[in-house]
């Protein structure tokens, strides 16, 4: 049984993506239902996902929380962090149909570069852990020294780095790489393989990042994502997740499954 831990659903009808260019992202430029998600699910050979907002919408969340596929394992949302976070989560829970299961801000995009360091989204974080929620980071290479700052501050939260720190959008990957593992010196910090389907076609250096990425956390704090639609923009995710295979083939049974299944669920604490 293996676990996608990243993939996006979005009805632009109620969920608009403005960021998608129909011209340069012509691939997602459309809805992706959850019949769409099962398909790229059976042709990766995947059990069930991990759904994450697209947008800083609480509508996104309610209607990813309303969802009934019976393959999501549990859903990653938005709230707003520097608002009342427990009325917030009393209205998600009300009638949810899928698990809430960490929270995500699209910190790479705010227009406040030290949005994570505000003391408001610093209380809402200790809270996320108080609740047993994670919180996703989804970041530039740059960002990753504060997200360490963040992290170290708040060992009782368990925090997940989304596309392994946007290493597909720089060029420096000594930097990166260096980020990378201070961050990960925090014990109670995940990672996710995933929004790297762009680097398949260049092996070498694919192979140095998720090297880098192992060392650093090792196999039971990396899990798989595929960025399902994103992967679409780049290789594909059945060409990825042949990748990944192929990459993490020299590690053990356990290790593999751990990067496969078990940190996904572990780290989200999924019951199915």
């Amino acid at each position: 049984m293996t676990v996608d831990a990243h993939v996006h659903l979005w009805n632009r009808a109620t969920d608009p993506q403005p960021w998608i260019d129909p011209r340069t992202m012509a691939a997602i430029d459309r809805d992706f239902s959850y019949a769409d998600l099962v398909r790229m699910l059976d042709e990766t050979g995947t059990s069930s996902a991990v759904v994450v907002q697209a947008g800083n919408r609480m509508a996104e969340t309610v209607r990813l929380l309303d969802d009934p596929g019976r393959r999501i394992a549990g859903v990653v949302g938005w709230i707003d962090l520097t608002a009342d976070v427990d009325a917030q989560l009393g209205m998600l829970a009300a009638g949810a149909r899928q698990s809430l299961v960490g929270l995500r801000h699209l910190v790479h995009v705010d227009p406040d570069p030290d949005w994570l360091a505000r003391p408001d989204v610093g209380a809402a974080l200790d809270e996320l852990g108080r609740r047993g929620l994670c919180f996703d980071l989804v970041l530039r290479s740059w960002q990753l020294p504060l997200a360490a700052k963040v992290a170290e501050a708040r060992p009782g939260t368990r925090f997940v780095l989304d596309h392994l720190g946007g290493i597909a959008e720089t060029t420096d990957d000594d930097a990166w790489a260096t980020g990378l593992r201070v961050l990960a010196a925090h014990p109670h910090v995940y990672a996710k393989v995933s929004g790297l389907a762009g680097l398949v076609n260049d092996p070498e250096r694919l192979r140095r990042i998720i090297g880098v990425a192992v060392e650093a956390f090792g196999p039971d704090r990396l899990m798989y994502g595929s960025d399902w639609p994103m992967a679409r923009l780049g290789a594909g995710p059945v060409p990825w997740r042949e990748a990944v295979d192929e990459m993490i083939a020299g590690l053990s049974a356990g290790e593999r499954h751990a990067i496969t299944s078990r940190t996904a669920r572990t780290c989200y604490r999924l019951s199915s």
